[in-house]
């Protein structure tokens, strides 16, 4: 019985705790393509009297300082046919989407100093900030929350070449490193000029294995949620709600579990105590008589024999 208490103790503490991790993996995740839908929406607010070929660089929310965006329209098939070299991307001839749009848009971004709160990488140390480079829809520019259109090189990959780099620590490599849009993370070599290069779109950066355990980036809580005005607090409030409701039930079960342990003790001594009744009940039975009206128990056999003072011989 203790070795099932136990047990049901550890399962309710580590379903707790993964619980608590899941949250807190779901809460960081969560803010990159939140992030690039409201980018997207920003971008395309640069279009005043947009022109083909021509990029226009957009201005950013203030409680999203530090972070660079642009936004080039272009045609599908000038694209395909001519390449098109845009900030720090080359794209090379033979660049598609999917699916078809006549014209598409390019969101360029430059996270900066953001970088590591929006793309959080243990382990290692950003040499350059993340560079990301999205491809939407470009039939209505006023749109919002626009699905992403998924460019591919055919030939040729896309060339990042990266101009605000740290220097290598001694006894390190650098590494270029790939976030893809359904969340894997992939590591190549850095070429030359600090050049990274990829098939599809995505973010980008170049990164150092850390020597030492890498400082959490100074934010004030979690990381801000990439929205304007007051509704990045409330959605920050929510999240914390359900963090603090998570709590709150893991407490919750614990209390239960304690409830169930101090039940299962006092039902264990009730079993001994009618355990040591039932045996104390156990004995020769005693010959039931008639006296009267009421029966009443009397032995069958006198156990000692008495003696008559006459009786005896000395």
């Amino acid at each position: 019985m203790g070795l099932l208490y136990r047990s049901l103790a550890m399962l309710v503490v580590l379903i707790w705790l993964s619980r608590l991790a899941h949250l807190s993996a779901q809460s960081s995740s969560g803010q990159a393509p939140a992030l690039d839908a409201l980018l997207q929406d920003y971008a395309y607010r640069a279009f005043v009297h947009p022109k083909t070929g021509v990029p226009y660089d957009a201005q950013v929310p203030s409680n999203l300082s530090g972070i660079q965006i642009a936004a080039l329209r272009l045609r599908s098939g000038s694209l395909y046919r001519r390449g098109v070299v845009y900030k720090e991307f080359e794209f090379p001839v033979g660049v598609n989407e999917s699916p078809y749009a006549e014209r598409l848009v390019l969101v360029y971004q430059n996270l900066g100093n953001r970088s590591l709160v929006y793309y959080p990488l243990p382990g290692y140390s950003y040499l350059a900030p993340v560079l990301g480079l999205l491809a939407y829809d470009a039939i209505d520019l006023s749109a919002k929350n626009l699905p992403y259109l998924d460019i591919t090189a055919t030939a040729d990959p896309i060339k990042i070449k990266f101009q605000d780099v740290k220097p290598t620590p001694d006894g390190t490599v650098a590494k270029c490193v790939t976030f893809d849009l359904d969340g894997s993370v992939n590591f190549s070599n850095v070429g030359s000029g600090n050049a990274c290069s990829a098939f599809k779109q995505g973010h980008f950066a170049i990164v150092v294995e850390s020597i030492a355990p890498a400082p959490s980036p100074v934010t004030s809580g979690s990381p801000p949620t990439p929205t304007p005005g007051g509704r990045g607090k409330k959605k920050s409030n929510s999240k914390t709600w359900i963090i603090v409701g998570s709590v709150l039930g893991g407490l919750a079960l614990l209390a239960l579990l304690a409830f169930l342990i101090l039940w299962g003790r006092k039902y264990r001594e009730r079993k001994h105590l009618e355990e040591m009744e039932k045996a104390a009940d156990v004995g020769e039975a005693l010959h039931m008589t008639t006296v009267g009206d009421t029966k009443a128990p009397s032995a069958m056999v006198t156990r000692t024999q008495p003696t008559i003072e006459s009786e005896y011989v000395p």
